[in-house]
């Protein structure tokens, strides 16, 4: 009879016991946009960190970053469908297809970050959260997307009759379209990984976003003009597609919902480090950043919110984000 020697006998083992650990770990895919290292990236990776705590190495995540599975369109889509399966998205991405995160998007609903994050860590938040399952995905958690301001080549923005004519990108969302409208320029949408050219070739004179998107994606270099308007604070949103999360046990859901939340404040400590550090670097290529007085541009929004705010429901929860402190 032919025998193993010990040495061999205990490596077959391992090794078996490895392939078995290995069979057994489910890797789940997640798509980003924004590049390896920026917050929303560095925080799916720390949910994925704290899922695989969680489930004892059943479930890790690999986080596709600088948009490797496609623009953010096409990622919803794909993880409606279950081929993704983790994506964190801005919910300006879903247009307005689910009604209660269309209020997240309307200009100026925020008054301040503090104001943002108590309104997302409460019921309201809990509701929008729930809001998205009618469209096949389970959302899980929301991250700090920041305050987005006008940026472009041409000149600063300083009131709402500086943006007339102005071509300005805007993600593929009707309420971001009819915002730029009300303040007199011409909405083009674009997905963001177009933008950058986009300014440069004169397609378009400028976009809207953060100081980390203006800054990271090398929009500075082509938009020296950065008006700190801070008309919208669109959050992002991790979703896990309903194909994956109706498979998983009870057990699993609440490991899922877990990490994501604890991943949160994670996300924001990086994000208030990131702002700072991208304010920093724009300023440091010569950027020009100014100052506005927001209630000229408040007030042209009156239009934006009698068209998307119609339904009793919706107009309740705008009252009731208004009310919330902050």
């Amino acid at each position: 009879m032919f025998h193993l020697p010990k040495l061999a006998a205990t490596s077959l083992v391992a090794a078996t016991l490895m392939v078995s650990t290995v069979s057994a770990q489910t890797v789940l895919r997640s798509s980003d946009t924004h590049p390896d290292g920026y917050p929303t990236v560095e925080a799916v990776e720390r949910f994925g960190e704290l899922l695989e705590e969680k489930t004892d190495g059943r479930y890790t995540v690999e986080v596709f970053h600088s948009a490797q599975l496609g623009q953010e369109a096409d990622t919803i889509e794909q993880t409606q469908f279950g081929v993704i399966d983790l994506n964190r998205i801005s919910i300006g991405a879903f247009g307005t297809q689910v009604p209660e995160a269309t209020v997240t998007q309307l200009p100026f609903i925020f008054r301040s970050t503090e104001h943002f994050h108590n309104v997302l860590d409460g019921p309201v938040g809990e509701e929008i959260l729930a809001a998205f399952d009618a469209v096949d995905v389970v959302a899980l958690a929301f991250y700090d997307g920041g305050a987005r301001s006008f940026y472009n080549s041409q000149k600063p923005i300083e009131t709402p009759a500086d943006m007339e004519g102005l071509k300005i990108r805007v993600m593929q969302s009707d309420i971001f379209v009819d915002m730029v409208g009300a303040l007199g320029g011409n909405a083009t949408p674009m997905p963001y990984g177009e933008v950058y050219s986009g300014i440069q070739t004169g397609v378009i004179d400028g976009a809207e976003n953060n100081y980390p998107s203006y800054d990271t994606a090398g929009h500075a270099e082509v938009a020296k003009y950065y008006s700190l308007d801070e008309h919208l604070m669109v959050p992002e949103v991790l979703v896990v597609s309903k194909v994956l999360w109706d498979g998983l046990s009870p057990e699993d859901q609440a490991a899922f919902r877990e990490a994501a939340e604890e991943s949160v404040a994670y996300q924001r400590e990086l994000w208030a480090a990131q702002e700072e550090e991208s304010r920093a670097a724009v300023e440091a290529l010569g950027a020009t950043i100014n100052e506005v007085d927001k209630q000229p541009f408040i007030d042209a929004m009156a239009p934006v919110y009698e068209k998307y705010v119609t339904d009793p429901a919706l107009q309740d929860l705008v009252a009731r984000i208004q009310a919330t402190e902050g």
